[in-house]
């Protein structure tokens, strides 16, 4: 499928201090045509047609009523994190655009730090590590 006929996805950057993580952004243009948000503002008026989707990361863009009201095509707001408390969800809805989530997508990970850190706090691992340091 070429560029051109896959459905534009609107995300802040790739990459940078708040962008999309490069490997993220690598699966997402298998099933998607990226625009910056750079890309967007510069031709507003050619990129609205095209983006049919908003991948938010880490509460980036900010979905406000005048992005909303400038993408006409839009269909889903695609969350990364597992909140959706950044979004206005009834503003969102009256646009008729459906949002996303991935509400189990850091349970494994959390339960494991919570687990090493009872570990580490039964086990006064770091007290010990800091005794044994040299200096």
């Amino acid at each position: 499928m070429a560029e051109e006929e896959l459905p534009g996805v609107l995300i802040l950057d790739i990459g940078g201090t708040h962008g999309v993580l490069e490997d993220l952004a690598a699966l997402l243009k298998k099933h998607f045509h990226l625009i910056t948000m750079k890309e967007f503002l510069g031709n507003k008026e050619e990129m609205s047609k095209k983006i049919q989707s908003v991948f938010v990361f880490e509460c980036r863009p900010a979905i406000d009523r005048e992005l909303l009201e400038s993408l006409p095509n839009l269909k889903v707001i695609g969350n990364s994190g597992v909140g959706v408390d950044h979004l206005d969800l009834k503003m969102i809805s009256s646009f008729g655009v459906k949002v996303t989530n991935t509400p189990h997508a850091v349970a494994d990970p959390t339960a494991d730090i919570g687990m090493a850190l009872m570990l580490a706090s039964a086990r006064r691992l770091v007290e010990g590590n800091v005794l044994n340091s040299p200096g």
